[in-house]
């Protein structure tokens, strides 16, 4: 749904379906379905940005396929083998072939649009086309092949960071960072360091097609991770992988990575680090004064011509920073619950859901749960270790609400309430070594008594049952329904002194 936002936004804003295409990297046709859409839709783009994914997806993603014939291209696709086949003979050239497609179908296509289709047909014509950047367009990005290097400062142990390397197509500002890794948590917070390095966000985030970025490489379409995917969208850009086997679409970064070997690289393997901040901190020392060293054969820097030609044409960045998220498939369980995986631990869902398989996305903080395009549930991710469920009281049929309250304070709190005596029995029965459900169920029972028989006869019944040693429901229901809570504990019987008498001999007559 964030691809079909950014098509429609470009749209709004004046782009054609073929600026948008360059831009995105969607397929025209793909581009003009959508926007087909949009039309039919009849709702502004006010409208659009308002509505949930799910409606989105209702609008947008209908299956019946809109079917958009050329006929120009029709006729001429079936001829092009005829054709090709007859560049064969001898002094047949291009130009006669077209005379002869010109001659059959004379509201075709002109000579040149004809010449290109029958050299992709033959694949004879693989031109190399200079890059022409446009400000504030795209921002390249990938790793160095070389790495650097830190030192345990107490053991000497040698460990290898990977470089990420960014620049902007029209000013080749270039910004450069180490981090631990190639993962995608490291790659986008290189990319969101690079963000936040020039100022602003450029159209389109050009990576190669590195597994921290694309799930699945593509020539023409490339499908980018979830957690790349949703980075774009926190700033309002969007990923736009290289092509496969296309070195040429990365020339640029490629080529600032080469620097980067001279500039950077050779000064910091001259010192000994410890720590990663420590490098990165004199890599931006490096890195200003290679941004501000004058181009080669020009009479300006790459900050001056980021500052006079491409600062203002980048977008504002997102107050906030991006949190990555992470994408995960559950089964809704029989209890109406779903486990992320990661933290062995179950969340609830409508329990309407049971038996469906949902996607969860999650952050370090917070997960959200969702049923197709709609969001079913959101809890606040927990991190202790008491819980291994955590329910929402909503997502539960009714006669599950009453249980799922139980707990230990719920019932000690309920036991203070009628008596100590009652208080430290049920403690009892909550420190049996049983199931806590079956515990749970033995003081839900006990503590009901006290609407039956009152809460003096219970706290006396729950006595008696503590003086047995005896602790469960069971005991107590034989008390109350013997009332054997009314005959005192022999404990409880005041003790008489024996009266004196000329007969009793008394204590002293036995030393």
């Amino acid at each position: 749904m964030f691809t079909i936002r950014q098509i429609l936004r470009l749209y709004a804003s004046g782009k054609g379906t073929k600026s948008i295409s360059q831009s995105t990297g969607i397929a025209r046709n793909t581009i003009k379905k959508y926007l087909y859409r949009y039309v039919l839709s009849e709702k502004t783009i006010e409208q659009i940005e308002k509505m949930s994914d799910a409606e989105m997806s209702r609008l947008f993603l209908i299956k019946e396929p809109i079917k958009v014939v050329n006929k120009r291209v029709s006729d001429l696709e079936p001829m092009l083998t005829e054709y090709a086949a007859m560049l064969k003979k001898r002094g047949v050239t291009k130009g006669k072939v077209f005379e002869v497609y010109a001659l059959k179908y004379p509201d075709g296509f002109k000579s040149s649009a004809f010449i290109v289709r029958l050299n992709n047909y033959m694949q004879l014509s693989k031109p190399s086309l200079k890059m022409t950047h446009i400000a504030g367009d795209k921002m390249f990005v990938d790793f160095t092949g070389q790495k650097l290097h830190l030192v345990d400062a107490a053991t000497g142990e040698i460990t290898e960071l990977e470089v990420f390397v960014a620049i902007l197509g029209c000013s080749q500002l270039t910004f450069v960072m180490a981090v631990h890794s190639q993962c995608k948590e490291d790659f986008i917070l290189g990319c969101e360091r690079a963000l936040h390095f020039f100022g602003g966000v450029p159209q389109a985030i050009v990576p190669d097609n590195l597994k921290s970025a694309v799930t699945k490489a593509s020539k023409y379409e490339a499908q980018l991770n979830d957690t790349f995917a949703a980075f774009a969208e926190h700033y309002h850009t969007f990923g736009y992988p290289t092509r496969t086997y296309r070195p040429k679409d990365k020339a640029l970064v490629e080529g600032a990575v080469k620097i980067s070997y001279t500039t950077i690289f050779s000064k910091i393997d001259q010192k000994v680090y410890h720590q990663l901040d420590e490098i990165n901190k004199d890599i931006l020392v490096h890195l200003e004064v290679h941004n501000n060293t004058k181009l080669t054969g020009e009479n300006y820097s790459r900050m001056q011509q980021f500052v006079a030609i491409e600062k203002q044409t980048l977008k504002p960045l997102n107050p906030y920073l991006f949190e990555p998220t992470t994408v995960q498939l559950s089964t809704v369980n029989k209890y109406g619950h779903v486990m992320l995986s990661v933290d062995k631990r179950y969340y609830s869902v409508p329990y309407k859901l049971i038996g469906k398989r949902l996607k969860i996305k999650y952050t370090t903080t917070q997960l959200h749960v969702y049923d197709d395009h709609e969001i079913v549930a959101v809890h606040n991710r927990y991190m202790g270790k008491e819980l291994k469920y955590i329910t929402t009281q909503d997502h539960l049929a009714s006669h599950h609400k009453y249980a799922s309250d139980w707990n230990p304070q719920k019932f000690m709190t309920t036991a203070n309430e009628i008596g100590a005596g009652v208080a430290q029995y049920i403690a009892k029965i909550l420190a049996r070594e049983v199931y806590p459900e079956q515990s749970y169920r033995s003081c839900s029972g006990v503590l009901n008594f006290a609407k039956r028989v009152g809460n003096a006869r219970l706290v006396n019944a729950c006595k008696r049952a503590d003086s047995y040693g005896i602790y469960n429901y069971g005991i107590i229901d034989q008390i109350l329904r013997s009332k054997a809570d009314a005959i005192q504990i022999e404990d409880e019987i005041p003790t008489t002194e024996m009266p004196s008498h000329e007969n009793v001999r008394g204590a002293d007559y036995y030393e």
